[in-house]
């Protein structure tokens, strides 16, 4: 196997539980390559880039998708607990979810659908596009070394239309459904931990709020609300009468009709992308009801933002002890993962990949997101005990590290001590003058 990095060898060995060792043989060079390519991320250019340096033949490397016998699960688990680490562990820890569209075109790709793309729309004009929608489920990162949060993502489900999961015999399972799946097993996982899940209006939904709620000890729901919810009072006690008890209480005005007439209240919150804004409020709990499926507790947020670059907002959470000022803090806190989606289509070919078969489609992906959180881990580490260099120059300057500067200083460090310290490329590399060295690796570890 390649030799590895200080800062990354306990991570990448740590994901050696999910595969036999036969396989992780195979893992750890794609791993290293994909972090070392540029461009497309097909297993050809990965074995590409570490041509001469990895054995075996080239397709037991294409195998290691399409056939061998592992699971995403074990590798989900090792990577939470690795991010986990990171967050002491009487703060409860944030995890934002959305879904994401992968382009990926040809007539036998398996899963693709026509989804909704929420990047290239706008709330007057929709896009839509032929691929994979990709649920996520990222725990949120604040590093010592940076202001701002990062999204790692931890798990990944594939929605599958509703005439594939029909023609393979499975009950179909909308977004919300993915994710409350994944929710309960990270909630399963650790037990011991609080989460907050963060979700769009995609995750607005009843039955969220419902499970959240029945396992409040473990998990709330903050969301983006309907302003037109139907919201009553708890159920009154029964008084001996005869027949079904009463299942909820009287009619509550919804959000959207209280806000007019009753007086806002000015704060200053967390805001998108780790500043602060002013907004005044409106805010009020309530049961949310929705027909055979009960009462969930609520508490409700109008947010008006009075700079006037965002629209107004209605929010909810499932904990209604929390202040308004927490749940928009928190509420604005998912938007990392927006971010991520976009640095992993930038720099790590989110979108590049050729896999058509069930399989490969429902591991590939899922590996590229990881394999984001695993770059900013490595990085994390190393930083912890080396100085950060920023790729600046006099047009553009920066005050903290982002993900280019994070996948740099990790593609160095392989070229450094795996690709150049082999037999065949040590004794040349060192003989090279130190400014043609940093040439070359400067133009080795680029982020694009």
């Amino acid at each position: 196997m390649l030799t590895l990095p200080s800062a990354a060898e306990p991570l990448l060995m740590s994901l050696s539980v999910a595969f036999t060792q036969p396989t992780f043989q195979r893992v750890v060079p794609l791993c290293v390559g994909a972090i070392l390519c540029m461009g497309p991320r097909t297993v050809t250019a990965m074995l590409w880039t570490l041509r001469g340096l990895i054995p075996g033949h080239p397709s037991s490397y294409h195998r290691v998708f399409s056939r061998a016998v592992w699971s995403l699960w074990p590798l989900g688990k090792a990577l939470a607990w690795a991010i986990l680490r990171h967050i002491p562990a009487d703060q409860p820890v944030l995890v934002p979810m959305d879904d994401t569209t992968a382009q990926h075109r040809g007539k036998k790709v398996y899963g693709k659908g026509c989804h909704h793309d929420a990047v290239r729309s706008s709330h007057s004009h929709m896009v839509w596009r032929w691929g994979h929608r990709w649920v996520v489920l990222a725990i949120s990162v604040k590093f010592p070394f940076i202001s701002r949060r990062w999204a790692l993502p931890v798990l990944a489900a594939l929605y599958r239309p509703k005439d594939l999961n029909t023609a393979e015999g499975r009950r179909h399972k909308t977004a919300p459904d993915l994710a409350r799946q994944m929710m309960a097993v990270l909630i399963h996982w650790f037990p011991a931990r609080k989460f907050v899940f963060l979700g769009d209006g995609g995750y607005a939904s009843h039955e969220l709020a419902g499970f959240c709620y029945r396992h409040r000890r473990h998990a709330t729901l903050v969301s983006r609300f309907h302003g037109d919810a139907n919201l009553y009072a708890p159920p009154p006690p029964r008084k001996g009468r005869k027949g079904r008890p009463r299942v909820k209480g009287h009619k509550l005005p919804t959000p959207q009709e209280v806000v007019p007439g009753s007086r806002r209240t000015q704060a200053t919150v967390s805001w998108y992308g780790g500043g602060q804004r002013r907004v005044e409020y409106v805010s009020g709990v309530g049961h949310w009801y929705k027909s055979g499926k009960g009462l969930v507790p609520i508490r409700w947020v109008f947010v008006h933002d009075l700079q006037g670059t965002h629209r107004d907002e209605y929010f909810y959470t499932t904990d209604t002890t929390l202040s308004p000022e927490q749940i928009i803090s928190y509420f604005t806190a998912r938007w990392p993962i927006e971010t991520t989606f976009q640095e992993v289509r930038a720099h790590l070919g989110f979108e590049t990949t050729r896999q058509r078969v069930a399989k490969s489609v429902l591991r590939t992906a899922p590996c590229l997101l990881g394999l984001f959180s695993v770059i900013c881990l490595i990085f994390a580490q190393h930083a912890r005990r080396h100085r950060i260099r920023l790729r600046t120059t006099i047009w553009y300057t920066k005050t903290e590290p982002t993900f280019s500067d994070a996948i740099t200083t990790v593609r160095r460090l392989f070229w450094t001590q795996s690709v150049f310290q082999q037999p065949c490329h040590r004794d040349a590399f060192e003989k090279l003058p130190r400014r043609l060295k940093n040439l070359l690796l400067d133009r080795l570890s680029q982020a694009a």
